[in-house]
């Protein structure tokens, strides 16, 4: 009798250790997800934003036309990527091509001095900081997500539960970890 009494103990401890750790891993999934549509957000912001500026620029600096396609050509692969990874990849060439951008705009005074092309790189400017801090707590909440999907006893749930590990947003590649100069002066 005490024995039945034990083992039913110890298999009501087990279910609820399982349902304990099996509900805080899809709060921290769903917390992975919440980030990355709060930062999609900001990105989705940054993409309404390019063509204005590219046709701003596009006014001024008829010979720059690599730069500008470039530039389109990021923004397009970045709207049209389909996994975390893909857009993590556009997302990143779509920041080296802004950064390139500006620095083509710093040889001609005109366009530096124009009133639209100004308030675009301030609009500009404020997103990225958005995306920047975005970025920050999204990868922020992955962490707290994978430990639990990788750390014991939750990595048992996880395996059982078929919880995977989610991307971290990172740069990655060497070219895009150079500083870009851009000068947001007037």
């Amino acid at each position: 009798m005490i024995a039945l009494i034990i083992i039913i103990a110890i298999v009501v401890l087990l279910a609820v250790m399982f349902i304990s750790i099996n509900n805080g891993l899809i709060r921290a999934r769903n917390d992975c997800e919440e980030a990355f549509s709060t930062m999609d957000v900001y990105l989705k912001k940054r993409f309404d934003l390019i063509p204005n500026l590219v046709a701003t620029v596009k006014g001024y600096a008829k010979h720059e036309s690599e730069t500008l396609e470039k530039v389109i050509a990021a923004r397009n692969a970045a709207g049209n990527a389909g996994t975390l990874e893909e857009r993590a990849k556009g997302e990143n060439e779509l920041t080296g091509a802004l950064g390139r951008l500006f620095a083509v705009a710093e040889s001609y005074p005109d366009l530096k001095a124009d009133a639209n092309f100004l308030d675009l790189q301030n609009q500009l400017n404020k997103i990225e900081e958005d995306i920047a801090n975005s970025r920050k707590y999204y990868n922020a909440v992955v962490k707290k997500y994978n430990n639990k999907c990788e750390v014991f006893p939750s990595s048992i749930v996880a395996g059982m539960r078929h919880f995977e590990r989610k991307p971290m947003f990172e740069v990655t590649s060497a070219e895009e970890r150079e500083n870009v100069k851009v000068d947001f002066g007037a």
